[in-house]
């Protein structure tokens, strides 16, 4: 499913540096949270429930995804 992302407010994280390696996440898109890659910011954006990212973030803090 395609979905309107016109609206969103993206942002990249405050840790990440200079590298081009990273990920913006967006807010203002009713029910869902974007995820692009910040150097193809016109590419494919993944989108996901917040439960599902709240749950993805807490799984990455805890280290349950390798290194």
């Amino acid at each position: 499913m395609v979905r309107d992302l016109r609206n969103a407010r993206w942002r990249k994280s405050s840790f990440s540096g200079d590298s081009g390696e990273c990920v913006e996440v967006a807010s203002g898109i009713p029910g869902l949270v974007g995820v692009r890659d910040s150097k193809n910011p016109g590419g494919p954006a993944l989108t996901c429930d917040p439960g599902e990212w709240s749950r993805f973030l807490s799984g990455l803090k805890a280290g349950r995804f390798g290194t």
